[in-house]
């Protein structure tokens, strides 16, 4: 009877259906909303709508963007995976240049006070998205490298640096929740490999006082101001807050009928961006909003469950950092929604009106998905085995690739 010393039984996991599915749902949810909250054209607004009520030019965007979104999210479903960390390094020196092209004139757009769009031949793209991703691909190939060691400061102060640079960057464009979401990711990741805290928190201290400095710029302490008490000045800096407690309030249980929100007629601005939560609360009531907060959660779980399966290396932190990058976005979009912080220019992803943020995160996604699938687990049995035992835990694990070496 042959026997098998040391065998390794290889399992290779599936394709994240539930994964895929929740993320399908939230996307179709923001096909209705964005409809919604950009179809509808009141006559004294334009001089064109007097011939026309309805406008789904923002529409037919999304929906452009939701394709080339799947075209990418196919694109990194399909890659190999060691062409991800290949494409690490030159994907974050891209998303840099981008950064600086945003300054130079001719290139870079200012919307709403703010210098964070390219625009080159009718097509607009806000680089802070592709950094975000890029950082993650990039901290799990630096994390996973053998130059890295936990508890070196050497090694804690090259992300560290990177993060300082690119926080810079973005806080001149202004865009603090970008730079924000780059600080979280970069702690989360540096804790998972095992950074010591008392690193992270010295760091922390350290930068206290910069970040007090950032808060107390006028518009921004007035942010702060209007989400402790908006109607202090309802009229002006506390209107977007209220309209959307309005908008939340109308919605009730099951809210008014997708759409039939009022608040998306002049009254809530961004109301198709930053605001599109209120308008799902508005229109789907507490029903519908709540489903949206379990189809993030969804995701979040199945995240966390790809990144247990992976135990360790560039392909854990990858998914580690793709899943905190749209959980974080998710939590702080319907925080500042629902008054619980103060407003930050977020998209909630998969669902609020912009291209960047759409094909970014679907690519995103197609990466989990990639990374849910390939990544083969190794589980080590009893030290000596017959082959018949080795074939027998082999076939008996249906639905599954199954693998014994000697």
């Amino acid at each position: 009877m042959e026997e098998i010393t040391n065998p390794v039984i290889q399992e290779k996991g599936q394709f994240d259906t539930i994964l895929f599915v929740s993320v399908l749902c939230l996307i179709l949810v923001g096909v209705f909303m964005v409809y919604s909250a950009t179809s509808v054209v009141a006559p004294s607004r334009t001089e064109a709508a007097a011939a026309s009520l309805t406008d789904l030019r923002y529409l037919k965007k999304h929906l452009a963007s939701i394709i080339l979104g799947f075209v990418l999210m196919s694109v990194m479903y399909k890659m190999n995976s060691e062409s991800l960390k290949k494409m690490a390094l030159p994907l974050l020196i891209l998303s840099i240049l981008l950064l600086l092209a945003v300054k130079i004139p001719g290139i870079g757009a200012t919307v709403n006070g703010a210098r964070r769009w390219i625009r080159v031949l009718g097509i607009t793209f806000q680089p802070s998205e592709l950094v975000k991703l890029s950082l993650v691909l990039y901290m799990a190939k630096y994390l996973s490298g053998g130059s890295f060691v936990p508890d070196s400061v050497k090694a804690f102060a090259k992300p560290v640096g990177l993060m300082l640079v690119l926080q810079a960057m973005l806080l001149l464009q202004p865009d603090f929740g970008s730079a924000a979401i780059v600080g979280v990711i970069t702690f989360a990741l540096l804790f998972l490999a095992g950074v010591r805290i008392k690193y992270i928190l010295s760091l922390g201290v350290v930068l206290i006082p910069v970040v007090v400095k950032l808060i107390m710029e006028p518009y921004r302490l007035k942010r702060v101001l209007v989400f402790l008490n908006p109607w202090a000045d309802e009229k002006r800096s506390g209107f977007q807050l209220i309209q959307s407690f309005v908008a939340l309030g109308n919605g009730g249980l099951d809210g008014v009928g997708i759409g039939k929100s009022t608040q998306k007629l002049f009254f809530l601005p961004e109301a198709k961006t930053d605001f599109i939560f209120a308008i799902v609360g508005e229109e789907t009531g507490l029903i519908g909003a709540a489903f949206v907060v379990l189809l993030f959660f969804i995701v979040f779980l199945r995240g966390i469950f790809i990144v247990n399966r992976l135990k360790g290396g560039f392909y854990m932190y990858t998914a580690a950092g793709i899943t905190l990058l749209i959980s974080i976005q998710a939590v702080i979009n319907m925080a500042v929604v629902s008054g619980l912080l103060p407003t930050k220019g977020l998209p909630l992803p998969f669902i609020s009106y912009g291209g960047s943020s759409m094909v970014l995160n679907a690519a995103a996604i197609g990466i989990l998905l990639n990374l849910s699938e390939g990544e083969v687990i190794v589980r080590h049995e009893s030290p000596v085995i017959t082959k018949e035992e080795a074939d027998y835990k082999v076939n008996r694990r249906k639905g599954r690739i199954f693998t014994y070496a000697k």
